[in-house]
């Protein structure tokens, strides 16, 4: 299925928009959604246009360096939110000792990130969006589709163990072929792949989110036999592994019976490949 044009001009639109309400205020769910629609411009750039100019390559650099700093801020409203709903007896008072520790420790990372989030910045990349907008030219021939079921092919050939360094990849391939798939014009094949793609991307990052909760618990105040709330922790995190093993065996047994035409080509690599993996979390 070809790539759908309006959908490509509308996603920059979307993250210019974006961008815009976030420098008026860094509130978590416009952090979310700056990252979301930052990586969606990042798939159409790299994916959805045979060669990339010098401003795109400017622009996917700016927005890897801002998004790792948002991550940052997102990644500790969701540890917050988690252990705020964790149900356990105060005990020693672990709970609050942490969630003071979490909550000064994304005041810190909240302040970093308005600094980087500063007037010059946020103008230069809403002036490169307006750029990459009007020199956006996609060829006729280009199958988002296609190009995101070749990037699910390692996924669905693979058959080694499954660790939690293995199932994070999982996690950040399935995310950037989502938003690939996503670009494609609509239709049943389109809509089941990036559905099934987002609830195996759900259920992992869940899994990812209580991970590194449980660390930085383990770090503040020890390990089970210190704290039960690091046991709890642990427990919970324990049952999102398994549910996020049960979710990549459901898509890999899904995508056997899903093909398309193979792609040619590997799509390039992006410039800042490197920082847009550490902070795909």
């Amino acid at each position: 299925m070809a790539l759908d044009a309006k959908l490509g001009r509308l996603t920059l639109r979307k993250l210019d928009r974006e961008l815009s309400r976030l420098a008026k205020k860094q509130a978590p769910g416009h952090v979310h959604k700056f990252r979301t629609h930052s990586r969606r411009v990042e798939a159409l750039l790299l994916e959805g246009i045979p060669e990339l100019h010098r401003n795109d390559e400017k622009l996917l650099k700016l927005l890897a360096r801002l998004r790792k700093k948002a991550g940052r801020v997102r990644d500790l409203d969701v540890q917050i939110a988690c252990l705020r709903n964790l149900k356990i007896p105060q005990g020693n008072g672990h709970k609050a000792q942490f969630m003071d520790a979490l909550v000064q420790e994304r005041t810190q990372r909240e302040n970093k990130f308005s600094k980087a989030l500063d007037r010059e910045t946020v103008n230069e990349i809403r002036k490169r969006l307006k750029r990459s907008l009007h020199d956006l030219e996609i060829p006729g021939k280009s199958d988002p589709l296609a190009r995101t079921l070749s990037k699910l092919a390692g996924l669905r050939r693979s058959h080694s163990a499954l660790t939690e360094r293995t199932l994070h990849q999982y996690r950040i391939i399935g995310k950037r072929a989502r938003y690939l798939a996503e670009l494609a014009v609509d239709g049943p094949r389109t809509h089941f792949l990036v559905d099934e793609l987002k609830h195996m991307q759900d259920v992992i990052g869940d899994w990812h989110d209580w991970l590194k909760l449980t660390q930085k618990a383990e770090a503040l105040l020890g390990d089970v036999r210190d704290s039960s709330l690091v046991a709890l922790l642990r427990n919970v995190t324990q049952a999102k592994f398994r549910q996020s093993l049960d979710a990549v065996s459901d898509l890999r047994g899904k995508l056997a019976g899903f093909s398309a035409r193979p792609v040619a080509s590997e799509s390039r690599k992006s410039p800042a490949s490197e920082t847009a993996t550490e902070s795909a979390a």
